[in-house]
């Protein structure tokens, strides 16, 4: 548990560290593609190689719990396997469905796909071991379903689930196929901020940080606004560049709504 912690507080110092660099340092995938990233992949399958290592992590843990290799502590089974499944719910869309769905033929640099998976490996570790190992005895008994936090950050997480499909399903839905012309989304959540899609997974995620209750549903939190909100800044930057005044006349926020 020691080593548990003192790991936990390294990521959330090194999601720091990562949140000032974006600032100057553009993750050279999607509108942002750029050459300077090194060797590339096919997006499709750069995105399934990257987000499969959370989902299959995740899996594990859940799986050596049901079948009795776990040292779980004394809480409800069903309140850690509705909380691991929520997880699941969302690495099975992003690993085995929105790639699929893509348009286009874009790449992703091979070195933004290994980043990638080593943060959804270690992110997956933190949050199946506090689950089926750390969490103290009552920690997450079968009222747990019933508190506030659980409510709440339920909510938060299929409000933010919706937000960010509904705004992937709007970006794709700009292009025709074989059509790989940039367009200024609109609709939606696109009404009010230049990065909906970036949006909808923090809301989500922050659900998820409430319902679990945990220092490393906070921390996975913690890391997707550190990564997500630097590169809104850069996308409106990019729609700026080219688009000019079509754009910046719409007077979006970069992520969160009337905010910033």
């Amino acid at each position: 548990m020691q080593t548990y912690q003192i790991l936990l507080y390294s990521m959330a110092a090194l999601g720091l560290v990562v949140f000032i660099c974006l600032f100057f340092v553009k993750a050279g995938y999607g509108y942002l593609s750029s050459a300077k990233w090194g060797p590339v992949l096919n997006n499709k399958l750069a995105w399934i190689l990257m987000e499969a290592p959370a989902f299959f992590c995740m899996l594990f843990y859940t799986l050596r719990d049901v079948f009795g290799y776990s040292t779980a502590s004394n809480n409800s089974k069903l309140v850690l396997y509705i909380i691991a499944g929520l997880f699941l719910l969302h690495y099975f869309q992003r690993t085995f469905i929105f790639p699929l769905l893509m348009r286009g033929k874009g790449t992703m640099p091979i070195a933004v796909m290994l980043m990638g998976m080593v943060f959804n490996c270690l992110n997956s570790w933190f949050i199946g071991n506090w689950l089926f190992t750390y969490a103290p005895d009552g920690s997450y008994p079968l009222s747990w379903l019933e508190s506030w936090q659980f409510i709440l950050g339920t909510l938060l997480f299929f409000a933010g689930m919706f937000i960010n499909l509904q705004s992937d399903h709007i970006i794709r839905s700009l292009r025709a196929p074989g059509d790989n012309k940039h367009y200024i989304p609109r609709k939606g959540m696109y009404k009010y901020v230049t990065s909906a899609n970036y949006f909808g997974e923090i809301v989500e995620w922050l659900g998820f940080a409430v319902l679990s209750w945990s220092s490393c549903g906070f921390l996975f939190f913690f890391w997707t606004f550190c990564n997500l909100a630097p590169r809104s800044k850069s996308l409106t930057q990019k729609y700026e560049q080219e688009f000019g005044d079509e754009y910046r006349n719409l007077h979006k926020k970069n992520l969160i709504p009337f905010i910033w």
